[in-house]
């Protein structure tokens, strides 16, 4: 027995983890425990949650709609930002694990609990995310972490935990991935994931059929903003849930949205990762069209080095920080003339623009034209062109000199 622990919240899944950490919790620190689990769009997977969470030992099971609170807090900021993590994922769990966080420090603080507990491993980014918030909302709470103290050390020893305890759990040996799901993703890993080389069997996809199951004619969508913000989808105004619960339902029968990411972890191992994100691929490339049509060059252009830097931030769980915030400053300042509506056209899993229009384009037809026009001297450019190579000039004036070489007018020898 370790040192006594009264009352633990735990974010609670009933997955294979955190399934079994109930019984744990109870015979290693001799605490009530009470399971806490956020509907953020997992769908059946909640079906008898409570009744699971009560008969593996739970004193009690909290489930809540998180919802709407996850999209327009968390989603939709992230989207805005135009955050993508090594260039492949939508950042699905990463974005999740904040929220869940949140709310179990306000249900340990309702329930005078002095600890809070997690079923995330000690190999994986979950960990740092879920503790990082801990850490900014409540640093005086207690954080488990069966992972680091427990001697299982694989998903079979967990099952014959499990089973040891009459625990009732879907992983099985054969069917050992790993699996997260929320209203914006689906994620896998483990099993033969493990191996890069592997090709994902087609069993493993839920939300998007193969791109050579999919229709063989394409469908167009439309989708709105407002200042950023997705609204409607084909003129029709969708609250945010509903508007991403429709676009996956789209994306998903044409095979949109599928991605298989070696991803660098933040605790220093490469990963494998196959991600399901329709909706929110549909939604990330609209989103960025009309940006294309809205936002001036240079902020454009300095806006992207921040979603890099914002897809990290997001990714390595530092979403309750100052930086955070700051960088939510800058995007909503983007973000007020990127209103508009885009028409995607989905195809056997590709995503291709059809067309974008906004009150607030910078686009003009009559600048851009390669037909005649009276707005554009063209003899203009030829001063333009004078300073802005005048460097090049300099350079090419000294190897003409020979004072000092450059490599311009170097050859390779055949």
């Amino acid at each position: 027995m370790k040192a006594s622990v009264k009352k633990v919240v735990l974010a609670y899944s009933g997955g294979l983890d955190t399934s079994i950490i109930i019984p744990w919790l109870k015979e290693n620190y001799g605490a009530e425990v009470i399971a806490f689990a956020a509907d953020i769009g997992q769908g059946d997977e909640l079906i008898g949650l409570e009744e699971k969470a009560l008969g593996t030992g739970a004193s009690k099971c909290i489930v809540e709609d998180l919802r709407d609170e996850f999209v327009r807090e968390f989603v939709f900021p992230t989207l805005r930002a135009g955050a993508v993590y090594e260039r492949k994922y939508l950042l699905g769990t990463s974005f999740a694990r904040p929220l869940i966080a949140r709310r179990q420090v306000e249900i340990a603080e309702q329930e005078g609990a002095e600890a809070v507990a997690h079923g995330c491993t000690g190999k994986g980014n979950d960990q740092v995310r879920f503790e990082l918030a801990y850490k900014a909302l409540n640093p005086t709470l207690r954080i488990i972490a069966p992972w680091r103290e427990w001697d299982i050390r694989s998903r079979e020893q967990e099952i014959d935990y499990a089973q040891d305890r009459k625990i009732p759990i879907t992983a099985s040996r054969d069917k050992i991935y790993s699996e997260d799901r929320n209203l914006w993703h689906l994620s896998h890993e483990g099993g033969i994931l493990e191996d890069p080389w592997n090709e994902p069997e087609e069993r493993v996809y839920k939300l998007t059929v193969s791109p050579e199951q999919a229709p063989g004619t394409p469908q167009y969508v439309e989708i709105d903003f407002v200042e950023g913000t997705p609204v409607a989808v084909d003129g029709a105004a969708l609250p945010p849930v509903q508007l991403i619960e429709t676009l996956n339902k789209i994306g998903g029968a044409h095979g949109v949205g599928r991605v298989d990411l070696i991803e660098n972890l933040l605790v220093g191992m490469k990963s494998r990762g196959i991600y399901e994100t329709p909706g929110g691929t549909l939604l990330l490339a609209a989103h960025r069209e009309i940006e294309s049509l809205t936002l001036d060059r240079t902020t454009l252009h300095y806006k992207d080095i921040l979603a890099g830097k914002y897809a990290e931030l997001v990714y390595n769980g530092q979403w309750f920080t100052p930086l955070r915030y700051a960088m939510d400053a800058f995007v909503d300042a983007t973000q007020t003339r990127v209103t508009g509506k885009v028409r995607l056209k989905l195809y056997k899993g590709n995503v291709i623009i059809a067309g974008r229009k906004s009150p607030f384009s910078l686009y003009r037809e009559d600048l851009a034209t390669f037909g005649e026009d009276v707005v554009y001297n063209q003899k203009e450019a030829e001063g333009f062109i004078n300073l802005f190579g005048l460097p090049s000039k300099v350079e090419g004036l000294l190897d003409l000199s020979r004072v000092r070489p450059t490599r311009y007018r170097e050859r390779r020898s055949q």
